[in-house]
């Protein structure tokens, strides 16, 4: 299966929970008594639609095929005050980094972030109650009961955005896959044609022993993604997920590294100007072909304020230093992030 068909982070689900059951009317009766008072039971309430976040997941494959999602009825009351049962859940587990919205108004009704996490997607009716609720001193006998409520049904959309400590950043062939094979076990499809890398890769970037953590090589943004050009609209939303941006430029690029790093930047402040608040980083690749001259007079022309190094994923040239940097920069924003 190749790398495009077995990804999906957008879905458009039919999502219906279950009625749930009738209260029961039963008024008791057994071979000593005749005229018994109420003991109609409560129906039991119908089957809910949940989500439940799956750490092992990260796609939206298994949901791709699945438009109708159907919770079971609850069962109606019974003698002796018994409830009816509970209708079926429908337990959907989903990736990490999912959100729900409601795919008529677009409203974002939850997002999944953490493993085992469950939420209500659509809840199911709520069971009648029996004839024994209604029981009064001026009405001894009611001979009635309540209907169950009925379900709900809504179409939903799943979307998924890949959470990652640090997303790498840059146009086609800047490196991204290189480097992610380099640093992780990850396998994505590395060539020397532009668009090579379809899908958002993922690995687990191990670090000084028994650290590590997660890196996410976006697709290669052009020029206008931000516009929908290219495909780079399609997996900007994944970028705002990652902890740290770390923006990759090709030392061979045929512009100034500023220059393809601003217009880099320009392309995420169009789409999200809250991008612009995370860290960035900048790795400047393929630099195992400049000699000492050569990367001394690009340092001049490197953008200020941002932390950067000369890095070669085929060399293993910078690798350590790199890691240490997003180490640094991981840990500076969990920081920022709890003293706030």
């Amino acid at each position: 299966m190749s790398q495009g068909s077995n990804f999906v982070d957008y879905v458009k689900i039919c999502c219906r929970s279950g009625k749930g059951g009738a209260g029961s009317a039963h008024l008791h009766r057994d071979k000593m008594t005749s005229t018994g008072g109420p003991d109609g039971g409560d129906g039991g309430r119908g089957g809910h639609v949940i989500l439940k976040g799956n750490a092992q997941f990260w796609t939206l494959l298994h949901l791709k095929y699945r438009k109708h999602i159907i919770a079971s009825d609850g069962g109606p009351g019974s003698s002796s005050t018994s409830s009816g049962k509970f209708g079926k859940d429908e337990l959907l587990e989903v990736p990490l980094g999912t959100i729900a919205k409601d795919a008529e108004t677009g409203e974002v009704l939850f997002e999944i972030t953490e493993d085992g996490q469950t939420e209500i997607l659509t809840p199911g009716g709520r069971g009648g109650l029996g004839n024994w609720h209604f029981k009064t001193s001026t009405l001894q006998t009611p001979r009635f009961a309540q209907p169950g409520e009925s379900g709900k049904e809504q179409w939903v959309v799943l979307e998924l955005k890949v959470l990652a400590d640090v997303g790498l950043v840059g146009f086609p062939n800047a490196g991204k896959s290189t480097l992610l094979s380099v640093v992780s076990a990850a396998k994505p499809e590395i060539a020397d044609y532009p668009f090579t890398t379809l899908v958002p890769n993922l690995g687990i970037v191990s670090y000084r022993g028994s650290q590590s953590f997660v890196m996410a090589d976006i697709p290669g943004i052009i020029e206008g993604a931000s516009k929908g050009k290219g495909l780079g609209y399609r997996f900007l939303r994944h970028i705002e997920r990652n902890s740290v941006l770390l923006f990759m430029v090709p030392a061979d690029t045929g512009r100034s590294i500023k220059a393809e790093y601003d217009i880099l930047k320009s392309e995420l402040l169009e789409y999200n100007p809250e991008l612009m608040q995370k860290p960035h980083l900048l790795a400047i690749t393929k630099s195992d072909m400049l000699d000492e001259e050569l990367t001394a007079e690009m340092k001049q022309d490197l953008p200020a304020n941002i932390p950067s190094i000369f890095i070669s994923s085929v060399a293993q040239k910078g690798i350590t230093e790199l890691k240490d940097m997003i180490w640094k920069a991981i840990n500076a924003e969990e920081t920022s992030l709890i003293s706030k």
